[in-house]
């Protein structure tokens, strides 16, 4: 009976490593505003409610009483667990890298306010989109296709078996140049509008040298901004949000 035990129970603290590395690494469940308690609660309500359907895949495949076994295995689960999540964090981070650019193009990125998800200030223009799409990613329930990929890893990475590195950074590579190829196609309408408007200013500043026309030209572009923003803002959400399933699926 001990044993059984000790076997469930190292079943189930390696299931709670996975997905506990998943949740403190995806947007969302791992932001500063969210209180460490409550993150750790619903790590462990995760691996009760998912533990019946992972047993088979979980029970003896370690040995509690080898110290070196339950290191490895949980040094293991913690990295898959990480990589997992990771695809999560850098998809938001890809929009907000590009938003932030877009940004400061425009004449937004002169004063950075408080980031909602995160801790890093950001500008207005930033935070308002990124935090947006965010809000589309859980009204998708973007957690439910990252917990099915993290339990559809056992059968890639079994419970107890060290993953190879380099098949862990090539995904992460992957992942980095879809999500940045995703996001300089939603940003590229406002650099191509800060790249024309500047080189008019430009012009213009040749033709009138005693008067500022960067001064008097920046409400100009940051109406032009927003304007651009307000159509386009609609598109770029629907498209962030379509393609977030793909980076797990491959379809």
């Amino acid at each position: 009976m001990n044993a059984l035990i000790e076997a469930n129970l190292m079943a189930g603290f390696l299931l709670f490593c996975r997905v506990g590395a998943v949740l403190m690494i995806i947007p969302g469940f791992s932001s500063a505003r969210v209180a460490v308690r409550i993150r750790l609660l619903a790590a462990v309500a995760l691996t009760v409610a998912l533990f019946p359907l992972m047993a088979a895949d979980l029970l003896g495949r370690v040995d509690p009483d080898s110290l070196d076994d339950v290191s490895r295995a949980i040094v293991s689960e913690l990295m898959i667990g990480a990589a997992i999540g990771l695809v999560a964090r850098i998809y938001i981070l890809a929009l907000e890298f590009i938003m932030s650019a877009v940004a400061m193009s425009v004449g937004y990125g002169g004063m950075l306010g408080p980031n909602i998800e995160g801790q890093e200030p950001q500008a207005a223009l930033t935070t308002l989109v990124s935090f947006t799409a965010l809000l589309i990613l859980f009204a998708a329930d973007f957690h439910h296709i990252v917990l099915r990929a993290a339990l559809a890893s056992y059968d890639i990475f079994p419970a107890g078996s060290f993953p190879d590195p380099a098949v862990l950074l090539a995904d992460l590579v992957d992942t980095l140049a879809v999500t940045f190829s995703i996001a300089l196609r939603l940003g590229s309408p406002f650099i191509g509008f800060a790249i024309i408007a500047n080189m008019l200013v430009g012009a213009l500043n040749k033709l009138a040298v005693q008067i500022p026309i960067y001064f008097v030209a920046l409400p100009a572009m940051l109406l032009g901004a927003l304007a651009m923003l307000y159509f386009n803002l609609p598109f770029i959400l629907s498209v962030f949000g379509g393609n977030f399933a793909a980076l797990y699926t491959g379809n």
